[in-house]
């Protein structure tokens, strides 16, 4: 009996880091993207995304079909937009100022962006996943572009704001 569960233990393990070797480095990038951190700098990030990868390894034999990723974005958001709310309530709270691509971005619109345009999920998915109308969502995603877009442009030495986008483009 012992055995048996120590060789599930293990092809779990072998199944989680598989896993993890394959998608971490996007899922870092998308968590940066979030939190709105210099890449060489983005201790947020890398607390979100373990935390996100955590919760998915406890529940590893419980996905039974679903895909892994989405359950892993599915926690990087709902954590972010947790922390947003107990982050912003909380006055005298010491802020890193946001330095990454999305920096000139809200939260609320980083979230948007980060799904809509880097991880491509479709508008209804990701308005449910964010508890947002879909329209909420459209509204974000367009001022968030306009935004970029006019950072882009505006000529004060700001670098332009691009978001690699999923098959290895890049999104302004």
């Amino acid at each position: 009996m012992r055995a048996r569960h120590a060789a599930r233990d293990a092809r779990r393990a072998r199944e989680f880091e598989a896993f993890v070797a394959g998608a971490a480095g996007r899922l870092l990038h998308a968590a940066t993207l979030l939190t709105a951190e210099p890449p060489d700098d983005n201790p947020r990030a890398l607390r979100l995304l373990t935390r996100a990868l955590a919760d998915t390894y406890a529940r590893w034999d419980r996905l039974r079909g679903e895909d892994p990723y989405d359950r892993v974005r599915c926690h990087l958001v709902t954590r972010f937009a947790r922390d947003l709310r107990h982050r912003y309530g909380v006055p005298g709270r010491a802020r890193r100022r946001p330095a990454g691509p999305l920096a000139a971005l809200g939260p609320r619109e980083r979230l948007v962006v980060v799904l809509r345009l880097y991880e491509g999920v479709a508008e209804e998915q990701a308005a449910a996943l964010l508890g947002l109308p879909r329209e909420r969502v459209d509204t974000l995603c367009a001022r968030a572009t306009a935004t970029l877009w006019s950072a882009r442009g505006s000529g004060d030495g700001a670098r332009p704001a691009t978001v690699t986008a999923p098959g290895g483009g890049t999104r302004s």
